[in-house]
């Protein structure tokens, strides 16, 4: 997996890629592009796009640490962002 930082372009696309309907993952999202954005790699972009599959509610209960990633879910480059995600502030 490709540990290269993204390029500007990708990087607006996946931040185009994570906006939600739901306010409380946008503040979990958004504090995460505040703190990363500039070191962001290709794998952990990955990352990220498989967790914007999910629904609303099932991506909130992940960053509150309702339930851990499972099955297809349960990649080292999900695990790591998720746990980016989930930093307090």
């Amino acid at each position: 997996m490709d540990h290269g930082l993204l390029d500007e372009r990708a990087l607006s696309k996946l931040r185009w890629r994570c906006r939600r309907g739901l306010l409380e993952n946008d503040l979990f999202i958004e504090r995460f592009f505040q703190r990363y954005e500039s070191t962001l790699t290709v794998r952990q972009a990955a990352g990220i796009e498989l967790l914007m599959d999910l629904a609303d509610n099932d991506l909130l209960d992940l960053l509150l640490q309702r339930r851990e990633p499972e099955g297809e879910l349960a990649r080292p480059e999900v695990v790591d962002v998720l746990a980016q995600l989930r930093q307090r502030p």
